[in-house]
């Protein structure tokens, strides 16, 4: 697939790194700083071209008229429109004539992706058309963060929770502690404990190290354990891997920003939220945007600040800044001073990673979070989500079947007759609107909607050839 990726921001370089690892992509990275991507250039086998996102002969230059997606991201919103609305508008008439004359390369459509932020766009009904502004998919960090710290304050004792069917399934990660009933047996006495739960084991990771997570397989503690389970079981599933924790309900938010109000609006009608902003403008502002959340204006790193806010008694501390020092910094200071929970937004993924190896819970990585929704358009085959997982080593799915028993590899056989590469399995499946676990002689379906845990994202080419239709 021939990609042009606009903007080399963390959200571009991280997609970037992405996509250029798979060996059918071939991507040219756009942006206006040189040594950005001269470093880019050092580390992946991308094209780079120094020039404005939104410029004509800069998306010609690029391979506007013959890419199959452009992806523009980046820090404007507007520059991103107008981006996609300069390619539909120099480029598309040209495939269509070149489909008319029966042109293989270029005759396809381009599918464009643009980053907007400001859900005053977003909101606007009928704007992301091709007769206004030619945007097929609208992607905004902001909210896809949002949304996913919600889901770790919702489920106190996970360290991902991720969406699948239309919010029907979950696929959670938690980490075992000693005090979980299936700490230190096998994975098969689930089942045994809970008979009337539709729930499966996907992975296991110890000591960085993936673990098969066969029936025999025993489950240690501090391990790793991503499980596929149905929304209203979640909780339970999670009562067997630790001692459930208290539900959240005072939360502290540091940073008034994007993310940070959209997490007060979302957060102050169910629990006691207190948000902290640096800006005197910027918190008087958000204060008349919110209507029972408590705006202070302060430093998140000012240690008297969060003593008389009672920071030992929150249940969550959030860092949600600009600046990922100051979310490092003001994190470690609020678990250091009793926070439960604390949570900090950095957007380099290996500094989320190793934050969590020492006394901060849980780093936030919008790169990371965003990819997943790029990767569902890039995949090939039907699928309707994609979530990264491990800072990107693994992946989740959820694939659509098409077919018929002699045009598929997958339609009309059992789960165990799929030839599934190493560390790839198939966990759950959405048929009829019925979540249904993935058993060894459960017989896929057309139509059937396939959730899949990849342990190691380079087999992710076998998968996709397995999901798409065989022609003839």
């Amino acid at each position: 697939m021939k990609i042009i990726i606009l903007g080399a921001g963390q959200v571009g370089s991280t997609a970037a790194y992405h996509l250029a690892r798979e060996e059918a992509n071939d991507v040219t990275i756009v942006d206006r700083d040189p040594g950005i991507l001269r470093e880019l250039q050092d580390r992946l086998d991308v094209r780079t071209l120094i020039g404005e996102a939104s410029w004509p002969d800069v998306l010609e230059r690029a391979g506007a008229a013959s890419a199959d997606m452009l992806i523009a991201l980046t820090n404007s919103d507007e520059i991103n429109m107008v981006a996609c609305q300069v390619a539909y508008t120099l480029f598309e008439e040209k495939r269509k004539k070149d489909k008319e004359s029966d042109s293989e390369r270029t005759g396809h459509r381009m599918t464009r992706i643009a980053r907007v932020r400001a859900s005053a766009y977003t909101r606007a009904k009928g704007l992301f058309t091709d007769d206004a502004v030619p945007v097929d998919v609208c992607v905004s960090p902001e909210e896809l963060v949002t949304r996913y710290i919600e889901q770790l304050i919702h489920f106190p004792g996970a360290f991902q929770v991720l969406d699948f069917a239309d919010g029907r399934v979950r696929l959670v990660g938690a980490r075992a502690h000693r005090d979980g009933p299936l700490v230190g047996k096998p994975i098969r006495t689930l089942a045994e404990q809970m008979p009337d739960v539709e729930t499966r084991i996907a992975a296991i990771y110890r000591n960085g190290q993936a673990v098969a997570p066969e029936g025999d397989a025993v489950i240690l503690e501090n391990d790793e354990v991503f499980f596929i389970a149905g929304r209203q079981d979640v909780r339970l599933v999670m009562s067997q891997l630790r001692r459930l924790d208290e539900p959240v309900r005072s939360v502290i938010i540091a940073g008034g920003g994007h993310i940070g109000l959209r997490l007060a609006l979302a957060l102050e009608q169910t629990n006691n939220v207190k948000i902290i902003e640096r800006s005197r403008t910027r918190a008087r502002m958000i204060s008349e945007r919110l209507a029972k959340a408590i705006v202070l204006h302060g430093d998140a790193a000012d240690e008297d600040l969060l003593l008389e806010e009672n920071i030992d008694s929150a249940d969550v501390f959030v860092s949600l800044t600009n600046a990922e020092e100051v979310n490092i910094l003001s994190a470690m200071l609020a678990k250091q001073l009793g926070c439960k929970k604390v949570m900090a937004l950095i957007n380099r993924p290996s500094y989320a990673e190793l934050i969590e190896s020492g006394t901060i819970d849980v780093g936030i990585s919008p790169p990371q979070i965003t990819i997943g929704a790029l990767l569902t358009h890039v995949r090939r085959g039907d699928m309707v989500r994609v979530h990264t997982l491990r800072r990107g080593r693994a992946e989740a799915l959820e694939a659509v079947v098409h077919g018929t028993e002699g045009r598929s590899k997958v339609i009309g056989r059992q789960i165990d007759q799929i030839k599934l590469p190493a560390g790839a399995s198939i966990s759950a499946i959405l048929r009829n609107g019925r979540v249904m676990q993935a058993h060894h002689d459960t017989v896929v379906k057309d139509e059937d909607h396939v959730i899949l845990f990849l342990s190691d994202r380079r087999q992710i080419e076998q998968v996709e050839r397995l999901f798409q239709s065989v022609a003839g």
